[in-house]
């Protein structure tokens, strides 16, 4: 009787800290999502599945052109990429992105840019975005999606907090077709 009561209570431990374990890894190091429309497109379409990686946000914060989920309302996270960070100007004009005066390539949308007929990223600078500013304040970046034409970004919400970060999108593991890092 006692043999049978240990087991049992081994079995409870296991089940206890399984959950416990899947719980603070989806909590602080990482999570699944499903992304929902084509604002990324050509990187990213709907249904696809990619892993965010939660943990890089304990310890650093992104860098220029990661594909990032934030906290765009309260019942709605968006998936972008970063394209300016604090402190920086950020200027498009024919389809070319100037980051500080500097033109800076986006191979992401190489081919969209290509085969656009018109300008697949219309002109601006941080002056004619929601709430703009001369450069991207302290503690916020500056993000658009991939699919410029359809897409809203920081051109209609403005600079988004980093503290409204969830994490940085790492890999794609869903359709098989596309498993590996996100670029």
């Amino acid at each position: 009787m006692e043999e049978k009561k240990t087991d049992w209570v081994d079995w409870l431990k296991t089940i206890v800290i399984t959950v416990l374990v899947v719980v603070l890894f989806r909590a602080f190091i990482a999570v699944p999502i499903i992304v929902d429309g084509s604002s990324m497109l050509p990187t990213l379409e709907g249904g696809d599945r990619i892993i965010v990686n939660k943990f890089s946000q304990l310890y650093s914060e992104p860098d220029r052109f990661d594909v990032v989920i934030f906290h765009a309302t309260a019942k709605k996270d968006y998936i972008k990429r970063v394209i300016g960070l604090p402190g920086e100007t950020i200027v498009y004009q024919n389809d070319q992105l100037f980051v500080n005066g500097q033109a800076v390539k986006e191979p992401f949308i190489h081919n969209e840019i290509e085969q656009a007929t018109s300008h697949y990223t219309t002109d601006f600078t941080l002056l004619d975005i929601e709430n703009g500013a001369e450069v991207v304040p302290e503690g916020h970046v500056f993000v658009l999606g991939d699919n410029r034409p359809g897409s809203t970004d920081s051109r209609q919400l403005g600079f988004i907090p980093m503290d409204e970060i969830v994490g940085v999108a790492s890999v794609s593991y869903w359709p098989l077709n596309k498993i590996g890092f996100v670029e």
